[in-house]
């Protein structure tokens, strides 16, 4: 789901003003900003106050494909169109149509198939790669660029009757840096966002939003959001601080955080689940191989989730959405308990039964762990 289009600042304001009067035009658009600014948004609220919203909305990056595979991609193609063309395929005109198609970087379209373009964009027909049968279609055009195109043609580099075909209405997003005011109402919007997905507890005090609506991001809002997740996640805010304002990073900080990485449990753990089974010549069958691998896996997320909670086990039960009693199991099959009891909070389990293990079932007697000296 695209987030809305977010922001205070009267650029922002703006932009959804002008939003509102094109909507229902159909115009083809070109939506220029630097990268990150948040081009692809503007393009979909663009969409869903259309009235196309509710139908296709695709979008394609011309600056992903070579020349003849973003042509098939556009206009499609029929079997046997080229090597590897084993049945007829749809393009994304074609898949749009009644819809919006979104051109992501149109500046990297190559110049040969620019002239397609524009006759597509002219006659409202397409004809797929291999075949004679021109197609009507009723597509929507918005494209998006973060370079130049008047540079482009003067370099002839972009045809300039598809830049002014395309261009019909400009919509331009200023850098994050020249609207600060906009910063912390993204940052709100996305912290919300972000606890919720990866689980966190962790907050933004009100000294950290300052710093970081004082930094100049120059990655813009993809920049911001990449923070933020670090932020929430990892819950190191002075260090991301320290860093953004002194971005140069050393060798030597990559070789810690790698150390960092491959010395946890888990990644030990399971580049010996590896080593063994790949070194020995009686290997385990693949399914044992594969419950042992997950055993692991296992074993990380539901410790992780228990740590988060203090291990309430209610509560982590309800974060990993499975039944208090398979957590209860889960916990005696892997062989986990807390790291020190007694800092364990007592109101922590205070609403939980206890938990005795019912012999009569076998659950009590299971304490599996993952053995590689077996492997």
């Amino acid at each position: 789901m695209t987030a809305p289009l977010i922001g205070v600042s009267q650029d922002i304001l703006k932009i959804k003003e002008l939003i509102a009067r094109v909507a229902h035009t159909g115009l083809n658009v070109v939506i220029t900003g630097e990268s990150g600014v948040g081009k692809e948004v503007v393009a979909y609220q663009l969409y869903k106050q259309s009235p196309r919203a509710g139908k296709s909305f695709i979008k394609i990056n011309c600056a992903a494909l070579p020349e003849t595979l973003l042509e098939s991609e556009l206009f499609g193609h029929d079997r046997g169109a080229f090597t590897g063309a084993v049945k007829k395929k749809r393009g994304k005109f074609e898949l749009a149509n009644q819809g919006t198609l979104l051109l992501d970087e149109i500046g990297d379209m190559p110049f040969g198939l620019q002239a397609k373009l524009l006759r597509a964009l002219q006659s409202g027909e397409i004809i797929p790669l291999g075949s004679e049968k021109e197609i009507t279609v009723d597509t929507w055009v918005i494209a998006t660029t973060n370079q130049e195109l008047e540079r482009h043609i003067a370099e002839q580099r972009f045809r300039e009757d598809l830049y002014y075909r395309l261009n019909t209405i400009s919509i331009y997003v200023p850098p994050l840096r020249e609207r600060p005011e906009d910063i912390p109402a993204l940052i709100d919007y996305y912290v919300k966002q972000y606890t919720t997905k990866y689980m966190s507890e962790e907050s933004l005090d009100a000294a950290t939003i300052k710093e970081l609506t004082a930094h100049s991001w120059p990655g813009n809002v993809r920049e911001l959001q990449n923070t933020l997740k670090r932020i929430l996640v990892l819950g190191d805010s002075e260090k991301v601080i320290t860093r953004l304002k002194n971005p140069s990073r050393t060798q030597e900080d990559f070789d810690l955080e790698a150390e960092r990485i491959f010395q946890s449990p888990f990644i030990k753990d399971m580049a010996t689940l590896l080593e063994k089974t790949m070194n020995n010549g009686d290997m385990l069958p693949l399914k044992e191989i594969r419950r042992k691998a997950l055993d692991l896996v296992e074993r990380e997320v539901i410790s992780g989730v228990l740590k988060k909670t203090g291990w309430n086990r209610t509560n982590a039960a309800k974060r990993l959405k499975i039944s208090y009693k398979t957590l209860l199991y889960k916990i005696q099959d892997l062989g986990m308990s807390p790291p020190d009891r007694s800092r364990l909070k007592s109101s922590s389990d205070s609403n939980q039964p206890a938990y005795r293990p019912n012999r009569r079932r076998g659950i009590g007697s299971l304490h599996k762990t993952v053995e590689f000296g077996s492997i």
